[in-house]
């Protein structure tokens, strides 16, 4: 509680004494931690009561006590301007790594070292994901039918990207499984036809990767031939709205059950990227507001509701 201004007060206490009441203070018996040493109250000698007088003149204030609240900022620079802007001795910044809901949040009034403080005035940054990554996160990990594969492709045929000669080689040895081109992935998409002859067969996978047959079923297309299907593909897409764009390694499977195809994709390391990004923006704005910066939440309430 703030000290109340002294002509504030005086005022009051003319007011009251006209009213047959008057101003007491009273004063602390030891020094306590965010009070002031002494608090002006309201006393009705007629009655005996005591009524708080920061209670009287709250109706009346034209500004707040202190600055309370969370403003919510849609760009870096603006995060970064906003809490240069309005830091204090104490103010901190912290940052959700969380890959899918990716923030930095500044607490203005944040504790010190050997005194608390309120953390109720806040500057909170939700790192704006793009609509191209929301799309691959949500199918991340789900089967598709063939249907469903065919029309997802069709709608993001532009986020599809060739490897290079390096990443063919690299994810090659890494997954065990040939990269794709994006007119494979098309092909696939476009309604390739699938029989299964059921025999007893032991599985086998080429040194190449590409995996012919699948429990005891020998996959083959509509035409006889052995059945070729790429294990990764690449992407070109920027996971921030108007970031720079990224490539990202997809590892694609399939499963045949009677008769019917499903295919998932699988996003490799997905929380890699995005932690970098993460990262690398919280060093920016530590270094430009000269604020200490951690990875976390505050421990105050009003964090969880951000």
């Amino acid at each position: 509680m703030e000290t109340l201004d002294k002509g504030a007060v005086e005022a009051v206490a003319d007011l009251a004494r006209k009213a047959g009441s008057q101003i007491l203070s009273v004063t602390m018996p030891e020094k306590i931690n965010g009070l002031p040493s002494s608090i002006p109250v309201l006393f009705n000698p007629q009655t005996g009561g005591v009524t708080s007088l920061h209670d009287k003149l709250a109706p009346w204030r034209t500004k707040p006590e202190r600055k309370v609240g969370t403003a919510r900022v849609d760009t870096l620079e603006s995060f970064i301007e906003l809490v240069d802007r309005h830091k204090q001795e104490n103010s901190v910044i912290f940052a959700t790594t969380d890959w899918r809901k990716p923030s930095l949040t500044a607490v203005i009034d944040y504790h010190s070292a050997t005194e608390p403080d309120n953390g109720s005035h806040r500057i909170h940054y939700q790192f704006p994901l793009s609509e191209e990554w929301k799309a691959w996160l949500a199918v991340d990990s789900k089967q598709m039918e063939q249907v469903a594969f065919a029309e997802f492709i069709e709608d993001h045929i532009a986020d599809l990207s060739s490897p290079s000669a390096i990443e063919s080689k690299d994810f090659e040895s890494m997954f065990g499984a040939p990269v794709a081109f994006p007119n494979d992935i098309v092909m696939l998409s476009r309604g390739l036809q699938i029989t299964a002859e059921t025999r007893v067969k032991q599985v086998i996978k080429l040194q190449t990767g590409e995996a012919q047959i699948m429990l005891e079923e020998d996959h083959k297309t509509a035409g006889g031939e052995p059945l070729v299907i790429p294990g990764v593909f690449i992407l070109q897409i920027a996971p921030f709205f108007m970031g720079e764009a990224t490539r990202i390694p997809v590892r694609l499977r399939y499963r045949l059950a009677n008769g019917a195809l499903k295919w998932t994709f699988q996003l490799y390391r997905p929380d890699r990227y995005i932690t970098e990004q993460v990262r690398a923006d919280l060093d920016e704005a530590a270094e430009k507001t000269d604020l200490p910066k951690f990875e976390g939440s505050p421990e105050m309430p009003g964090g969880a509701s951000l």
